[in-house]
């Protein structure tokens, strides 16, 4: 070990100007391909989320079939065929009436395993650091596999199906036509219809409906709780699906265990970068160095 420790620091003798130059331009491409990224969100931000989305759904793909990760291909497989299945009924037109409804259960559905996931392997990391796996005779490798397996697939998927649901929340909204992204709604909105889904709402705002509640945003504007609860949450909306007016997420999840949900959906968003981009950003800092024949 000694011999090979002493070769080691003959064959990288002098290369520390080599790494210092090499580690400005990781700082210095992450610094411009950030500015850049936050740019192109502004100015653009229908083809950004598209972009974006595509390499969220094919990155880690091909990080799995490189390392024969067989488990992760098969549940990918499975939430792709499902999630193509709900895409394609939500950007139909004309819309099938049920197909809102639809398309927020799964990706509710999605979102809430996600939810579980992460935290029941945020859990098993944390045992695993104070050392609680011995109580259950579990190697502290083993359970650090555990955990980080399950923190990831919850963190990966939470991101992914919350990009699918605000692509398919925008195609189902305007075609519904109470809602457009840029300019004024199609059509007129009345009390008794949901802008979300466009059907009836059948119980009062001061009523206690047996299935579901109705529920008043600032605006004045109503919708059934699911539906806007789908739009705010799995949709990433925050305004009225009809006037646009800021939605204050604070008053519609004054339940304390609610309000934890939208703090992880934030937390998701940021993960995005670090899974769509940062494998990019590294990949440019990789051929710089190349091209400049650095080691």
């Amino acid at each position: 070990k000694r011999v090979e420790h002493a070769r080691m620091h003959a064959k990288h003798r002098g290369h520390e100007a080599m790494h210092a130059e090499m580690v400005l331009i990781l700082i210095a491409t992450l610094v411009v391909a950030q500015l850049l990224l936050v740019q192109w969100k502004q100015r653009h931000p229908r083809s950004y989320n598209m972009v974006t989305l595509f390499q969220m759904w094919v990155v880690p793909l091909y990080f799995t079939v490189k390392l024969h990760w067989w488990r992760f291909l098969v549940i990918w497989i499975l939430f792709s065929a499902v999630t193509a299945f709900v895409t394609f009924r939500a950007t139909r037109k004309p819309l099938v009436q049920t197909t809102p409804r639809l398309v927020y259960k799964w990706f509710l559905l999605i979102y809430k395993i996600s939810y579980a996931t992460g935290i029941v392997g945020y859990m098993a990391v944390m045992f695993t650091l104070f050392g609680l796996n011995l109580l259950f005779k579990i190697k502290p490798e083993d359970a650090m596999d555990f955990g980080i397996s399950l923190l990831f697939y919850g963190l990966y998927y939470g991101v992914l199906e919350r990009d699918f649901a605000e692509m398919c929340a925008d195609y189902m909204a305007s075609t519904i036509g109470f809602y457009s992204e840029s300019g004024m709604p199609t059509k007129h909105l009345s009390d008794s219809v949901c802008a979300v889904c466009g059907q009836q709402i059948f119980v009062d705002v001061s009523e206690e409906g047996i299935i579901e509640n109705t529920y008043r945003l600032s605006c004045n504007h109503v919708f059934h709780e699911f539906c806007i609860r789908g739009w705010c949450i799995v949709g990433k909306k925050q305004t009225c699906p009809y006037c646009k007016e800021k939605v204050d997420l604070k008053r519609m999840f004054s339940n304390p265990w609610e309000r934890p949900h939208v703090m992880y959906g934030q937390l998701l968003d940021w993960l995005r970068y670090l899974v769509a981009w940062q494998p990019v950003i590294i990949g440019v800092v990789q051929g710089i160095n190349y091209i400049l024949g650095l080691e």
